[in-house]
Parts: C-alpha cells; sequence; structure tokens
C-alpha cells in the first residue's frame, strides 16, 4: 500500500528536473499523476508507467486558464478527481544571473507572470475540483533566495517572494474548505536543467560552504517535505513555507 493510493496528482513543470523526480516519488507512492509542462513529458510518463505506476502528460502553460481548465478537466475524466497539486513550472534554469539594472521590463514581466502568476492561476483552476473531492492539497514550489537576496537574480527572487505571499493567502482563503496551501522553498539544488550551466558557478562554491549540511542540493532532497505536505500528517498545517535548504537559512 502506498501513502498516496487513490489520489490524482496534477504537477505543472514535470517534463524535466525538480518535477520529475517528484511526479516519479508520488506515482512509486501509488497516486495517479498527470504530469504537465510545457516540454514534452513523454519521458517522465514512461518512466512511471514501465515502473508500474500510473501517468499520463499533457502540454499545460501555467498562464493559459484554457489549458489549465483542460488539465483539470483530464484528471477528473481520466482518474476520477483531483486531489493534489504541485505548483513546480517556473523559469529558472533558462536565466544568466545579471544586475538588476540590466534587467528589462519584458523579461521581469515574464519571470512575474510564469513563476507567480502561473501559481494563482492554476490554483484557481484546481479548488473547484478538489471541492468536489471533499478537500485537497496544494504545494507551491517557492525558493531559498527570498530569504537572502542573491544578486543577479532579482525578478526570480522577487517572483518566489510572491509565492510565498500567495501561499499564506491561498491558505488563510481555504483552510475551512479542507484544502491545505503550503509551499517548499529549497537551496540551489542540482537538477537536471542545471548541468553545465556556467551562469550559477560563481554561487555554487560558496553556497556548498554556507550550508550546516556541505554537499550539493538534490531534487531527491526535496521528497520528504513534499510527501510530508500531500498527505494527512499535514492536515493542520497551512499558509506555511518549509525552507529546505541544508542549514544555510536558519529562519
Amino acid at each position: 500500500m502506498g501513502r498516496l493510493d487513490g489520489k490524482t496528482v496534477a504537477i505543472t513543470g514535470a517534463a524535466q528536473g525538480i518535477g520529475a523526480i517528484m511526479a516519479k516519488r508520488m506515482a512509486a507512492e501509488g497516486a495517479n499523476v498527470l504530469v504537465t509542462d510545457v516540454l514534452d513529458t513523454d519521458d517522465c510518463v514512461k518512466a512511471i508507467n514501465d515502473a508500474g505506476g500510473k501517468a499520463v502528460g499533457m502540454s499545460v502553460d501555467v498562464t493559459s486558464d484554457d489549458d489549465l481548465a483542460a488539465m483539470v478537466e483530464k484528471a477528473e475524466s481520466e482518474f476520477g478527481s483531483l486531489n493534489i497539486l504541485v505548483n513546480n513550472a517556473s523559469i529558472f534554469t533558462a536565466l544568466q544571473p545579471k544586475p538588476f539594472m540590466q534587467i528589462d521590463n519584458d523579461e521581469f514581466d515574464k519571470i512575474m507572470t510564469v513563476n507567480c502568476r502561473g501559481v494563482h492561476q492554476a490554483t484557481k483552476a484546481a479548488v473547484p475540483a478538489m471541492m468536489k473531492a471533499g478537500g485537497g492539497k496544494v504545494v507551491n514550489i517557492a525558493s531559498g533566495t527570498f530569504y537572502y537576496g542573491p544578486p543577479g537574480l532579482s525578478h526570480y527572487t522577487a517572483s518566489k517572494g510572491a509565492v510565498i505571499a500567495l501561499t499564506r493567502c491561498h491558505g488563510r482563503e481555504l483552510g475551512d474548505k479542507n484544502i491545505q496551501v503550503n509551499a517548499i522553498a529549497p537551496g540551489l539544488t542540482e537538477s537536471e536543467g542545471m548541468q553545465g550551466h556556467t551562469g550559477f558557478d560563481p554561487a555554487r562554491a560558496p553556497t556548498v560552504a554556507s550550508r550546516s549540511i556541505k554537499r550539493d542540493m538534490l531534487p531527491e532532497d526535496l521528497l520528504g517535505s513534499l510527501m510530508y505536505l500531500i498527505t494527512p500528517d499535514s492536515d493542520f498545517v497551512t499558509g506555511q513555507t518549509v525552507n529546505v535548504d541544508g542549514g544555510k537559512i536558519n529562519l
């Protein structure tokens, strides 16, 4: 018996990297997983199904209400309900860190629209289905950058600070609907998209040195916190952000 048997999960930005690792773990715990991304989800879906799990994939742009409505409809038609939403879609590894004076308005707006408004839109789309199912769990992937403000990533940091703010507001508004909303704030994570990304080289060694646990952070390091936040263990927890960074920031 898996801890998520009978539950249906929709996860955004799950074609690769952190999202794919999360999707595979949730499937291994018995969840029906709807793997969504603007990228091709076939590899992640195949890996889950080949391992004996249940997954389907679809193309979803989190800034499109039509795509998100289709995501919810797919979850219900394919698996009968929607119980868990993981808002993971984000622009990060495509960025080249640079001073805020060099960030133009179009780039700033794109980051805020995908990373922040996308969470707002996806959660709005999922809530009616969760209410129909008697409740649910929403987990937003924020970032530890909010707590220390790294140079070169002001727009990304602002967007993830907004995700933490939405987590608090949505958690308060949805508490009486038996929907818990929480966030995970990862530290610098050596995900698939980070491999060979030289733009973050100056931050790598100092980040590890600043941690109590002095090693690289991997996507798998987020799975324990994820499972806590999407199971009954966290039924009396909402509006909170769990910082997972090896002890870089002590809150």
